[in-house]
């Protein structure tokens, strides 16, 4: 299983870092693609947004089948995120980048790629982790790292969500929190969706989760 991707450069020269975004449920690669503009304008990252590999009713693309909210199907969950771990290792390479460059993001079904893939236990960690109305998942076969030092987690969830509730957010803000992270939290008075403001918040933050590399 390969993942394909739609991939932004860096503006010029060499990349400062990398941001990775993964899409949520039946969308695609093109989705969260004027994200990246908005969270790094200046495009001084090599950024991408990956497809998932999985095609599931109702359509769209997918990381794993629902096993319930917090409970991805463990099969095609671990199937994906091995996929994804593959596809992360080998676009960092092309940029000669490594994880301590890496920003990873997304939405719903994206964020829990992304918090699976900055936290999971042996796998190196990002310089910062972005996760928009998801949630840490709990499956089997997946252990989780929570030693410290953790990254910097932004995480942004809306309070009238009826796909996956704000308890998600608070949750995944407390456990961080009590292990160490540094968190930036919002919540916002809308449905399963990105807040605009919010993203210009996280915007800035990046510019210091991930500063400029120094000039050789």
């Amino acid at each position: 299983m390969e993942l394909s991707a739609r991939v932004r450069p860096a503006a010029v020269g060499a990349a400062d870092g990398a941001l990775v975004l993964f899409h949520g449920r039946g969308a695609d690669e093109h989705d969260l693609f004027p994200l990246l503009d908005a969270l790094d304008p200046e495009r001084r990252l090599a950024a991408a947004t990956p497809r998932g590999p999985l095609a599931l009713p109702p359509g769209g693309a997918h990381w794993y089948a629902l096993g319930g909210i917090g409970t991805p199907e463990p099969t095609t969950f671990l199937s994906s995120f091995g996929a994804a771990a593959k596809w992360v290792d080998g676009f960092l390479a092309e940029q000669a980048l490594g994880y301590d460059r890496l920003v990873l993001g997304g939405f719903s079904q994206g964020g829990v790629m992304a918090y699976s893939l900055g936290l999971g236990a042996g796998r190196p960690r990002p310089a910062a982790i972005v996760a928009f109305s998801s949630f840490i998942p709990a499956v089997p076969g997946l252990e989780l790292d929570l030693s410290a030092p953790l990254p910097p987690v932004a995480i942004g969830h809306g309070t009238l969500d009826n796909v996956i509730g704000v308890e998600w957010g608070r949750r995944a803000r407390a456990l961080l929190e009590d292990a160490g992270a540094a968190v930036l939290y919002r919540e916002s008075q809308m449905f399963h969706q990105v807040d605009p403001d919010y993203v210009r918040d996280v915007s800035e933050w990046l510019r210091q989760a991930l500063p400029p590399l120094p000039e050789a």
